[in-house]
C-alpha cells in the first residue's frame, strides 16, 4: 500500500508484520532516498529487502510505543544497519523491557528489548533526509506512546492510538481511557480533518472521517457524553 504520492517530498509503503499484522511503515525522503522504518515488530529480512528494493538507505528506526508487535525487531535492525532508534517516550521503558518475555509468550522468540538512542518527548522533531516530522506524545494506550506527523504532506503514523472505526485498547498496564480520548481530541483533531493516517493495524483513514463515523470519538458521540 502506498501513502503519500510520488510528487510529494516523502513516500511511504506499509508492510504488515508479525502474526498480529502490525502496520510497519517504511517512509522516505524522496530527494535523498533516506528512509525511516516505523514500528518494526518483526520479519527483519523482509523489511530490509523492501528497503533495498526501493533503492533506499535506512537512516532511522522510529518507535511509536513499546509493545512487542511494534518494537520487537528494532534491536536486530539496529545491529544489522547501524540506524539509530528514536522513540518512544521514556514512560514506555517498562514495555520495552518486557519485549523478550512477551515474545516467548506470543511465539516470537527472536524479539528483543533495547535502549533507544533517543527517547522522545511531546514537541520534539525527528529528521529524515531533508524532511522533518513532529513528535506528539499521545498517552492512553500506553503511557509513552508517540505519534509521528509530517505537516507538509498532512500524513501521520499514529500507532495504536486511533484506527479506522476504533481506538486503542486501554486495559493494558498503565493504560488510561480518558488520557487516550484527550490525546485524540485535543492533540490529533486540531491537526486537521485532511490528515491521512496509518494506524497500527488495519486500513488507513483520515481524521475527518473518524470525526464523522468513529463510534468512540466521533464528534456527535462525544457531544452526547
Amino acid at each position: 500500500m502506498n501513502a503519500p504520492t510520488p510528487s510529494l517530498p516523502i513516500r511511504a509503503i506499509i508492510a504488515p508484520v508479525t502474526p498480529l499484522q502490525q502496520n510497519c511503515t517504511i517512509v522516505w525522503c524522496v530527494k535523498t532516498k533516506k528512509a525511516a522504518i516505523i514500528d518494526p515488530g518483526g520479519e527483519v529480512d523482509r523489511l530490509l529487502a523492501a528497503i533495498a528494493e526501493q533503492g533506499l538507505t535506512l537512516e532511522k528506526i522510529w518507535i511509536t510505543h513499546g509493545h512487542l508487535d511494534h518494537a520487537g525487531a528494532a534491536a536486530a535492525i539496529h545491529e544489522r544497519t547501524g540506524a539509530p532508534i528514536e522513540g518512544p517516550h521514556i514512560d514506555d521503558k517498562f514495555w520495552i523491557d518486557d519485549i523478550e518475555p512477551s515474545g516467548a509468550k506470543w511465539g516470537m522468540p527472536e524479539a528483543r528489548g533495547f535502549t533507544p538512542d533517543r527517547w522522545l518527548q511531546d514537541g520534539d522533531t525527528v529528521t529524515l533526509g531533508e524532511t522533518e516530522f513532529e513528535v506528539i506524545h499521545c498517552p492512553g494506550h500506553t503511557p509513552g506512546h508517540v505519534v509521528f506527523f509530517h505537516r507538509p504532506t498532512r500524513f501521520a503514523q499514529v500507532g495504536d492510538v486511533l484506527f479506522q472505526g476504533s481506538i486503542g485498547r486501554t486495559d493494558f498496564p498503565k493504560g488510561n481511557f480518558q488520557d487516550l480520548i484527550h490525546a485524540i481530541t485535543r492533540k490529533l483533531w486540531p491537526l486537521g480533518d485532511d490528515v491521512r493516517f496509518v494506524p497500527g493495524h488495519g486500513p488507513m483513514s483520515t481524521f475527518g472521517q473518524e470525526r464523522k463515523t468513529n463510534p468512540f470519538v466521533a464528534d456527535d458521540v462525544l457531544a452526547d457524553q
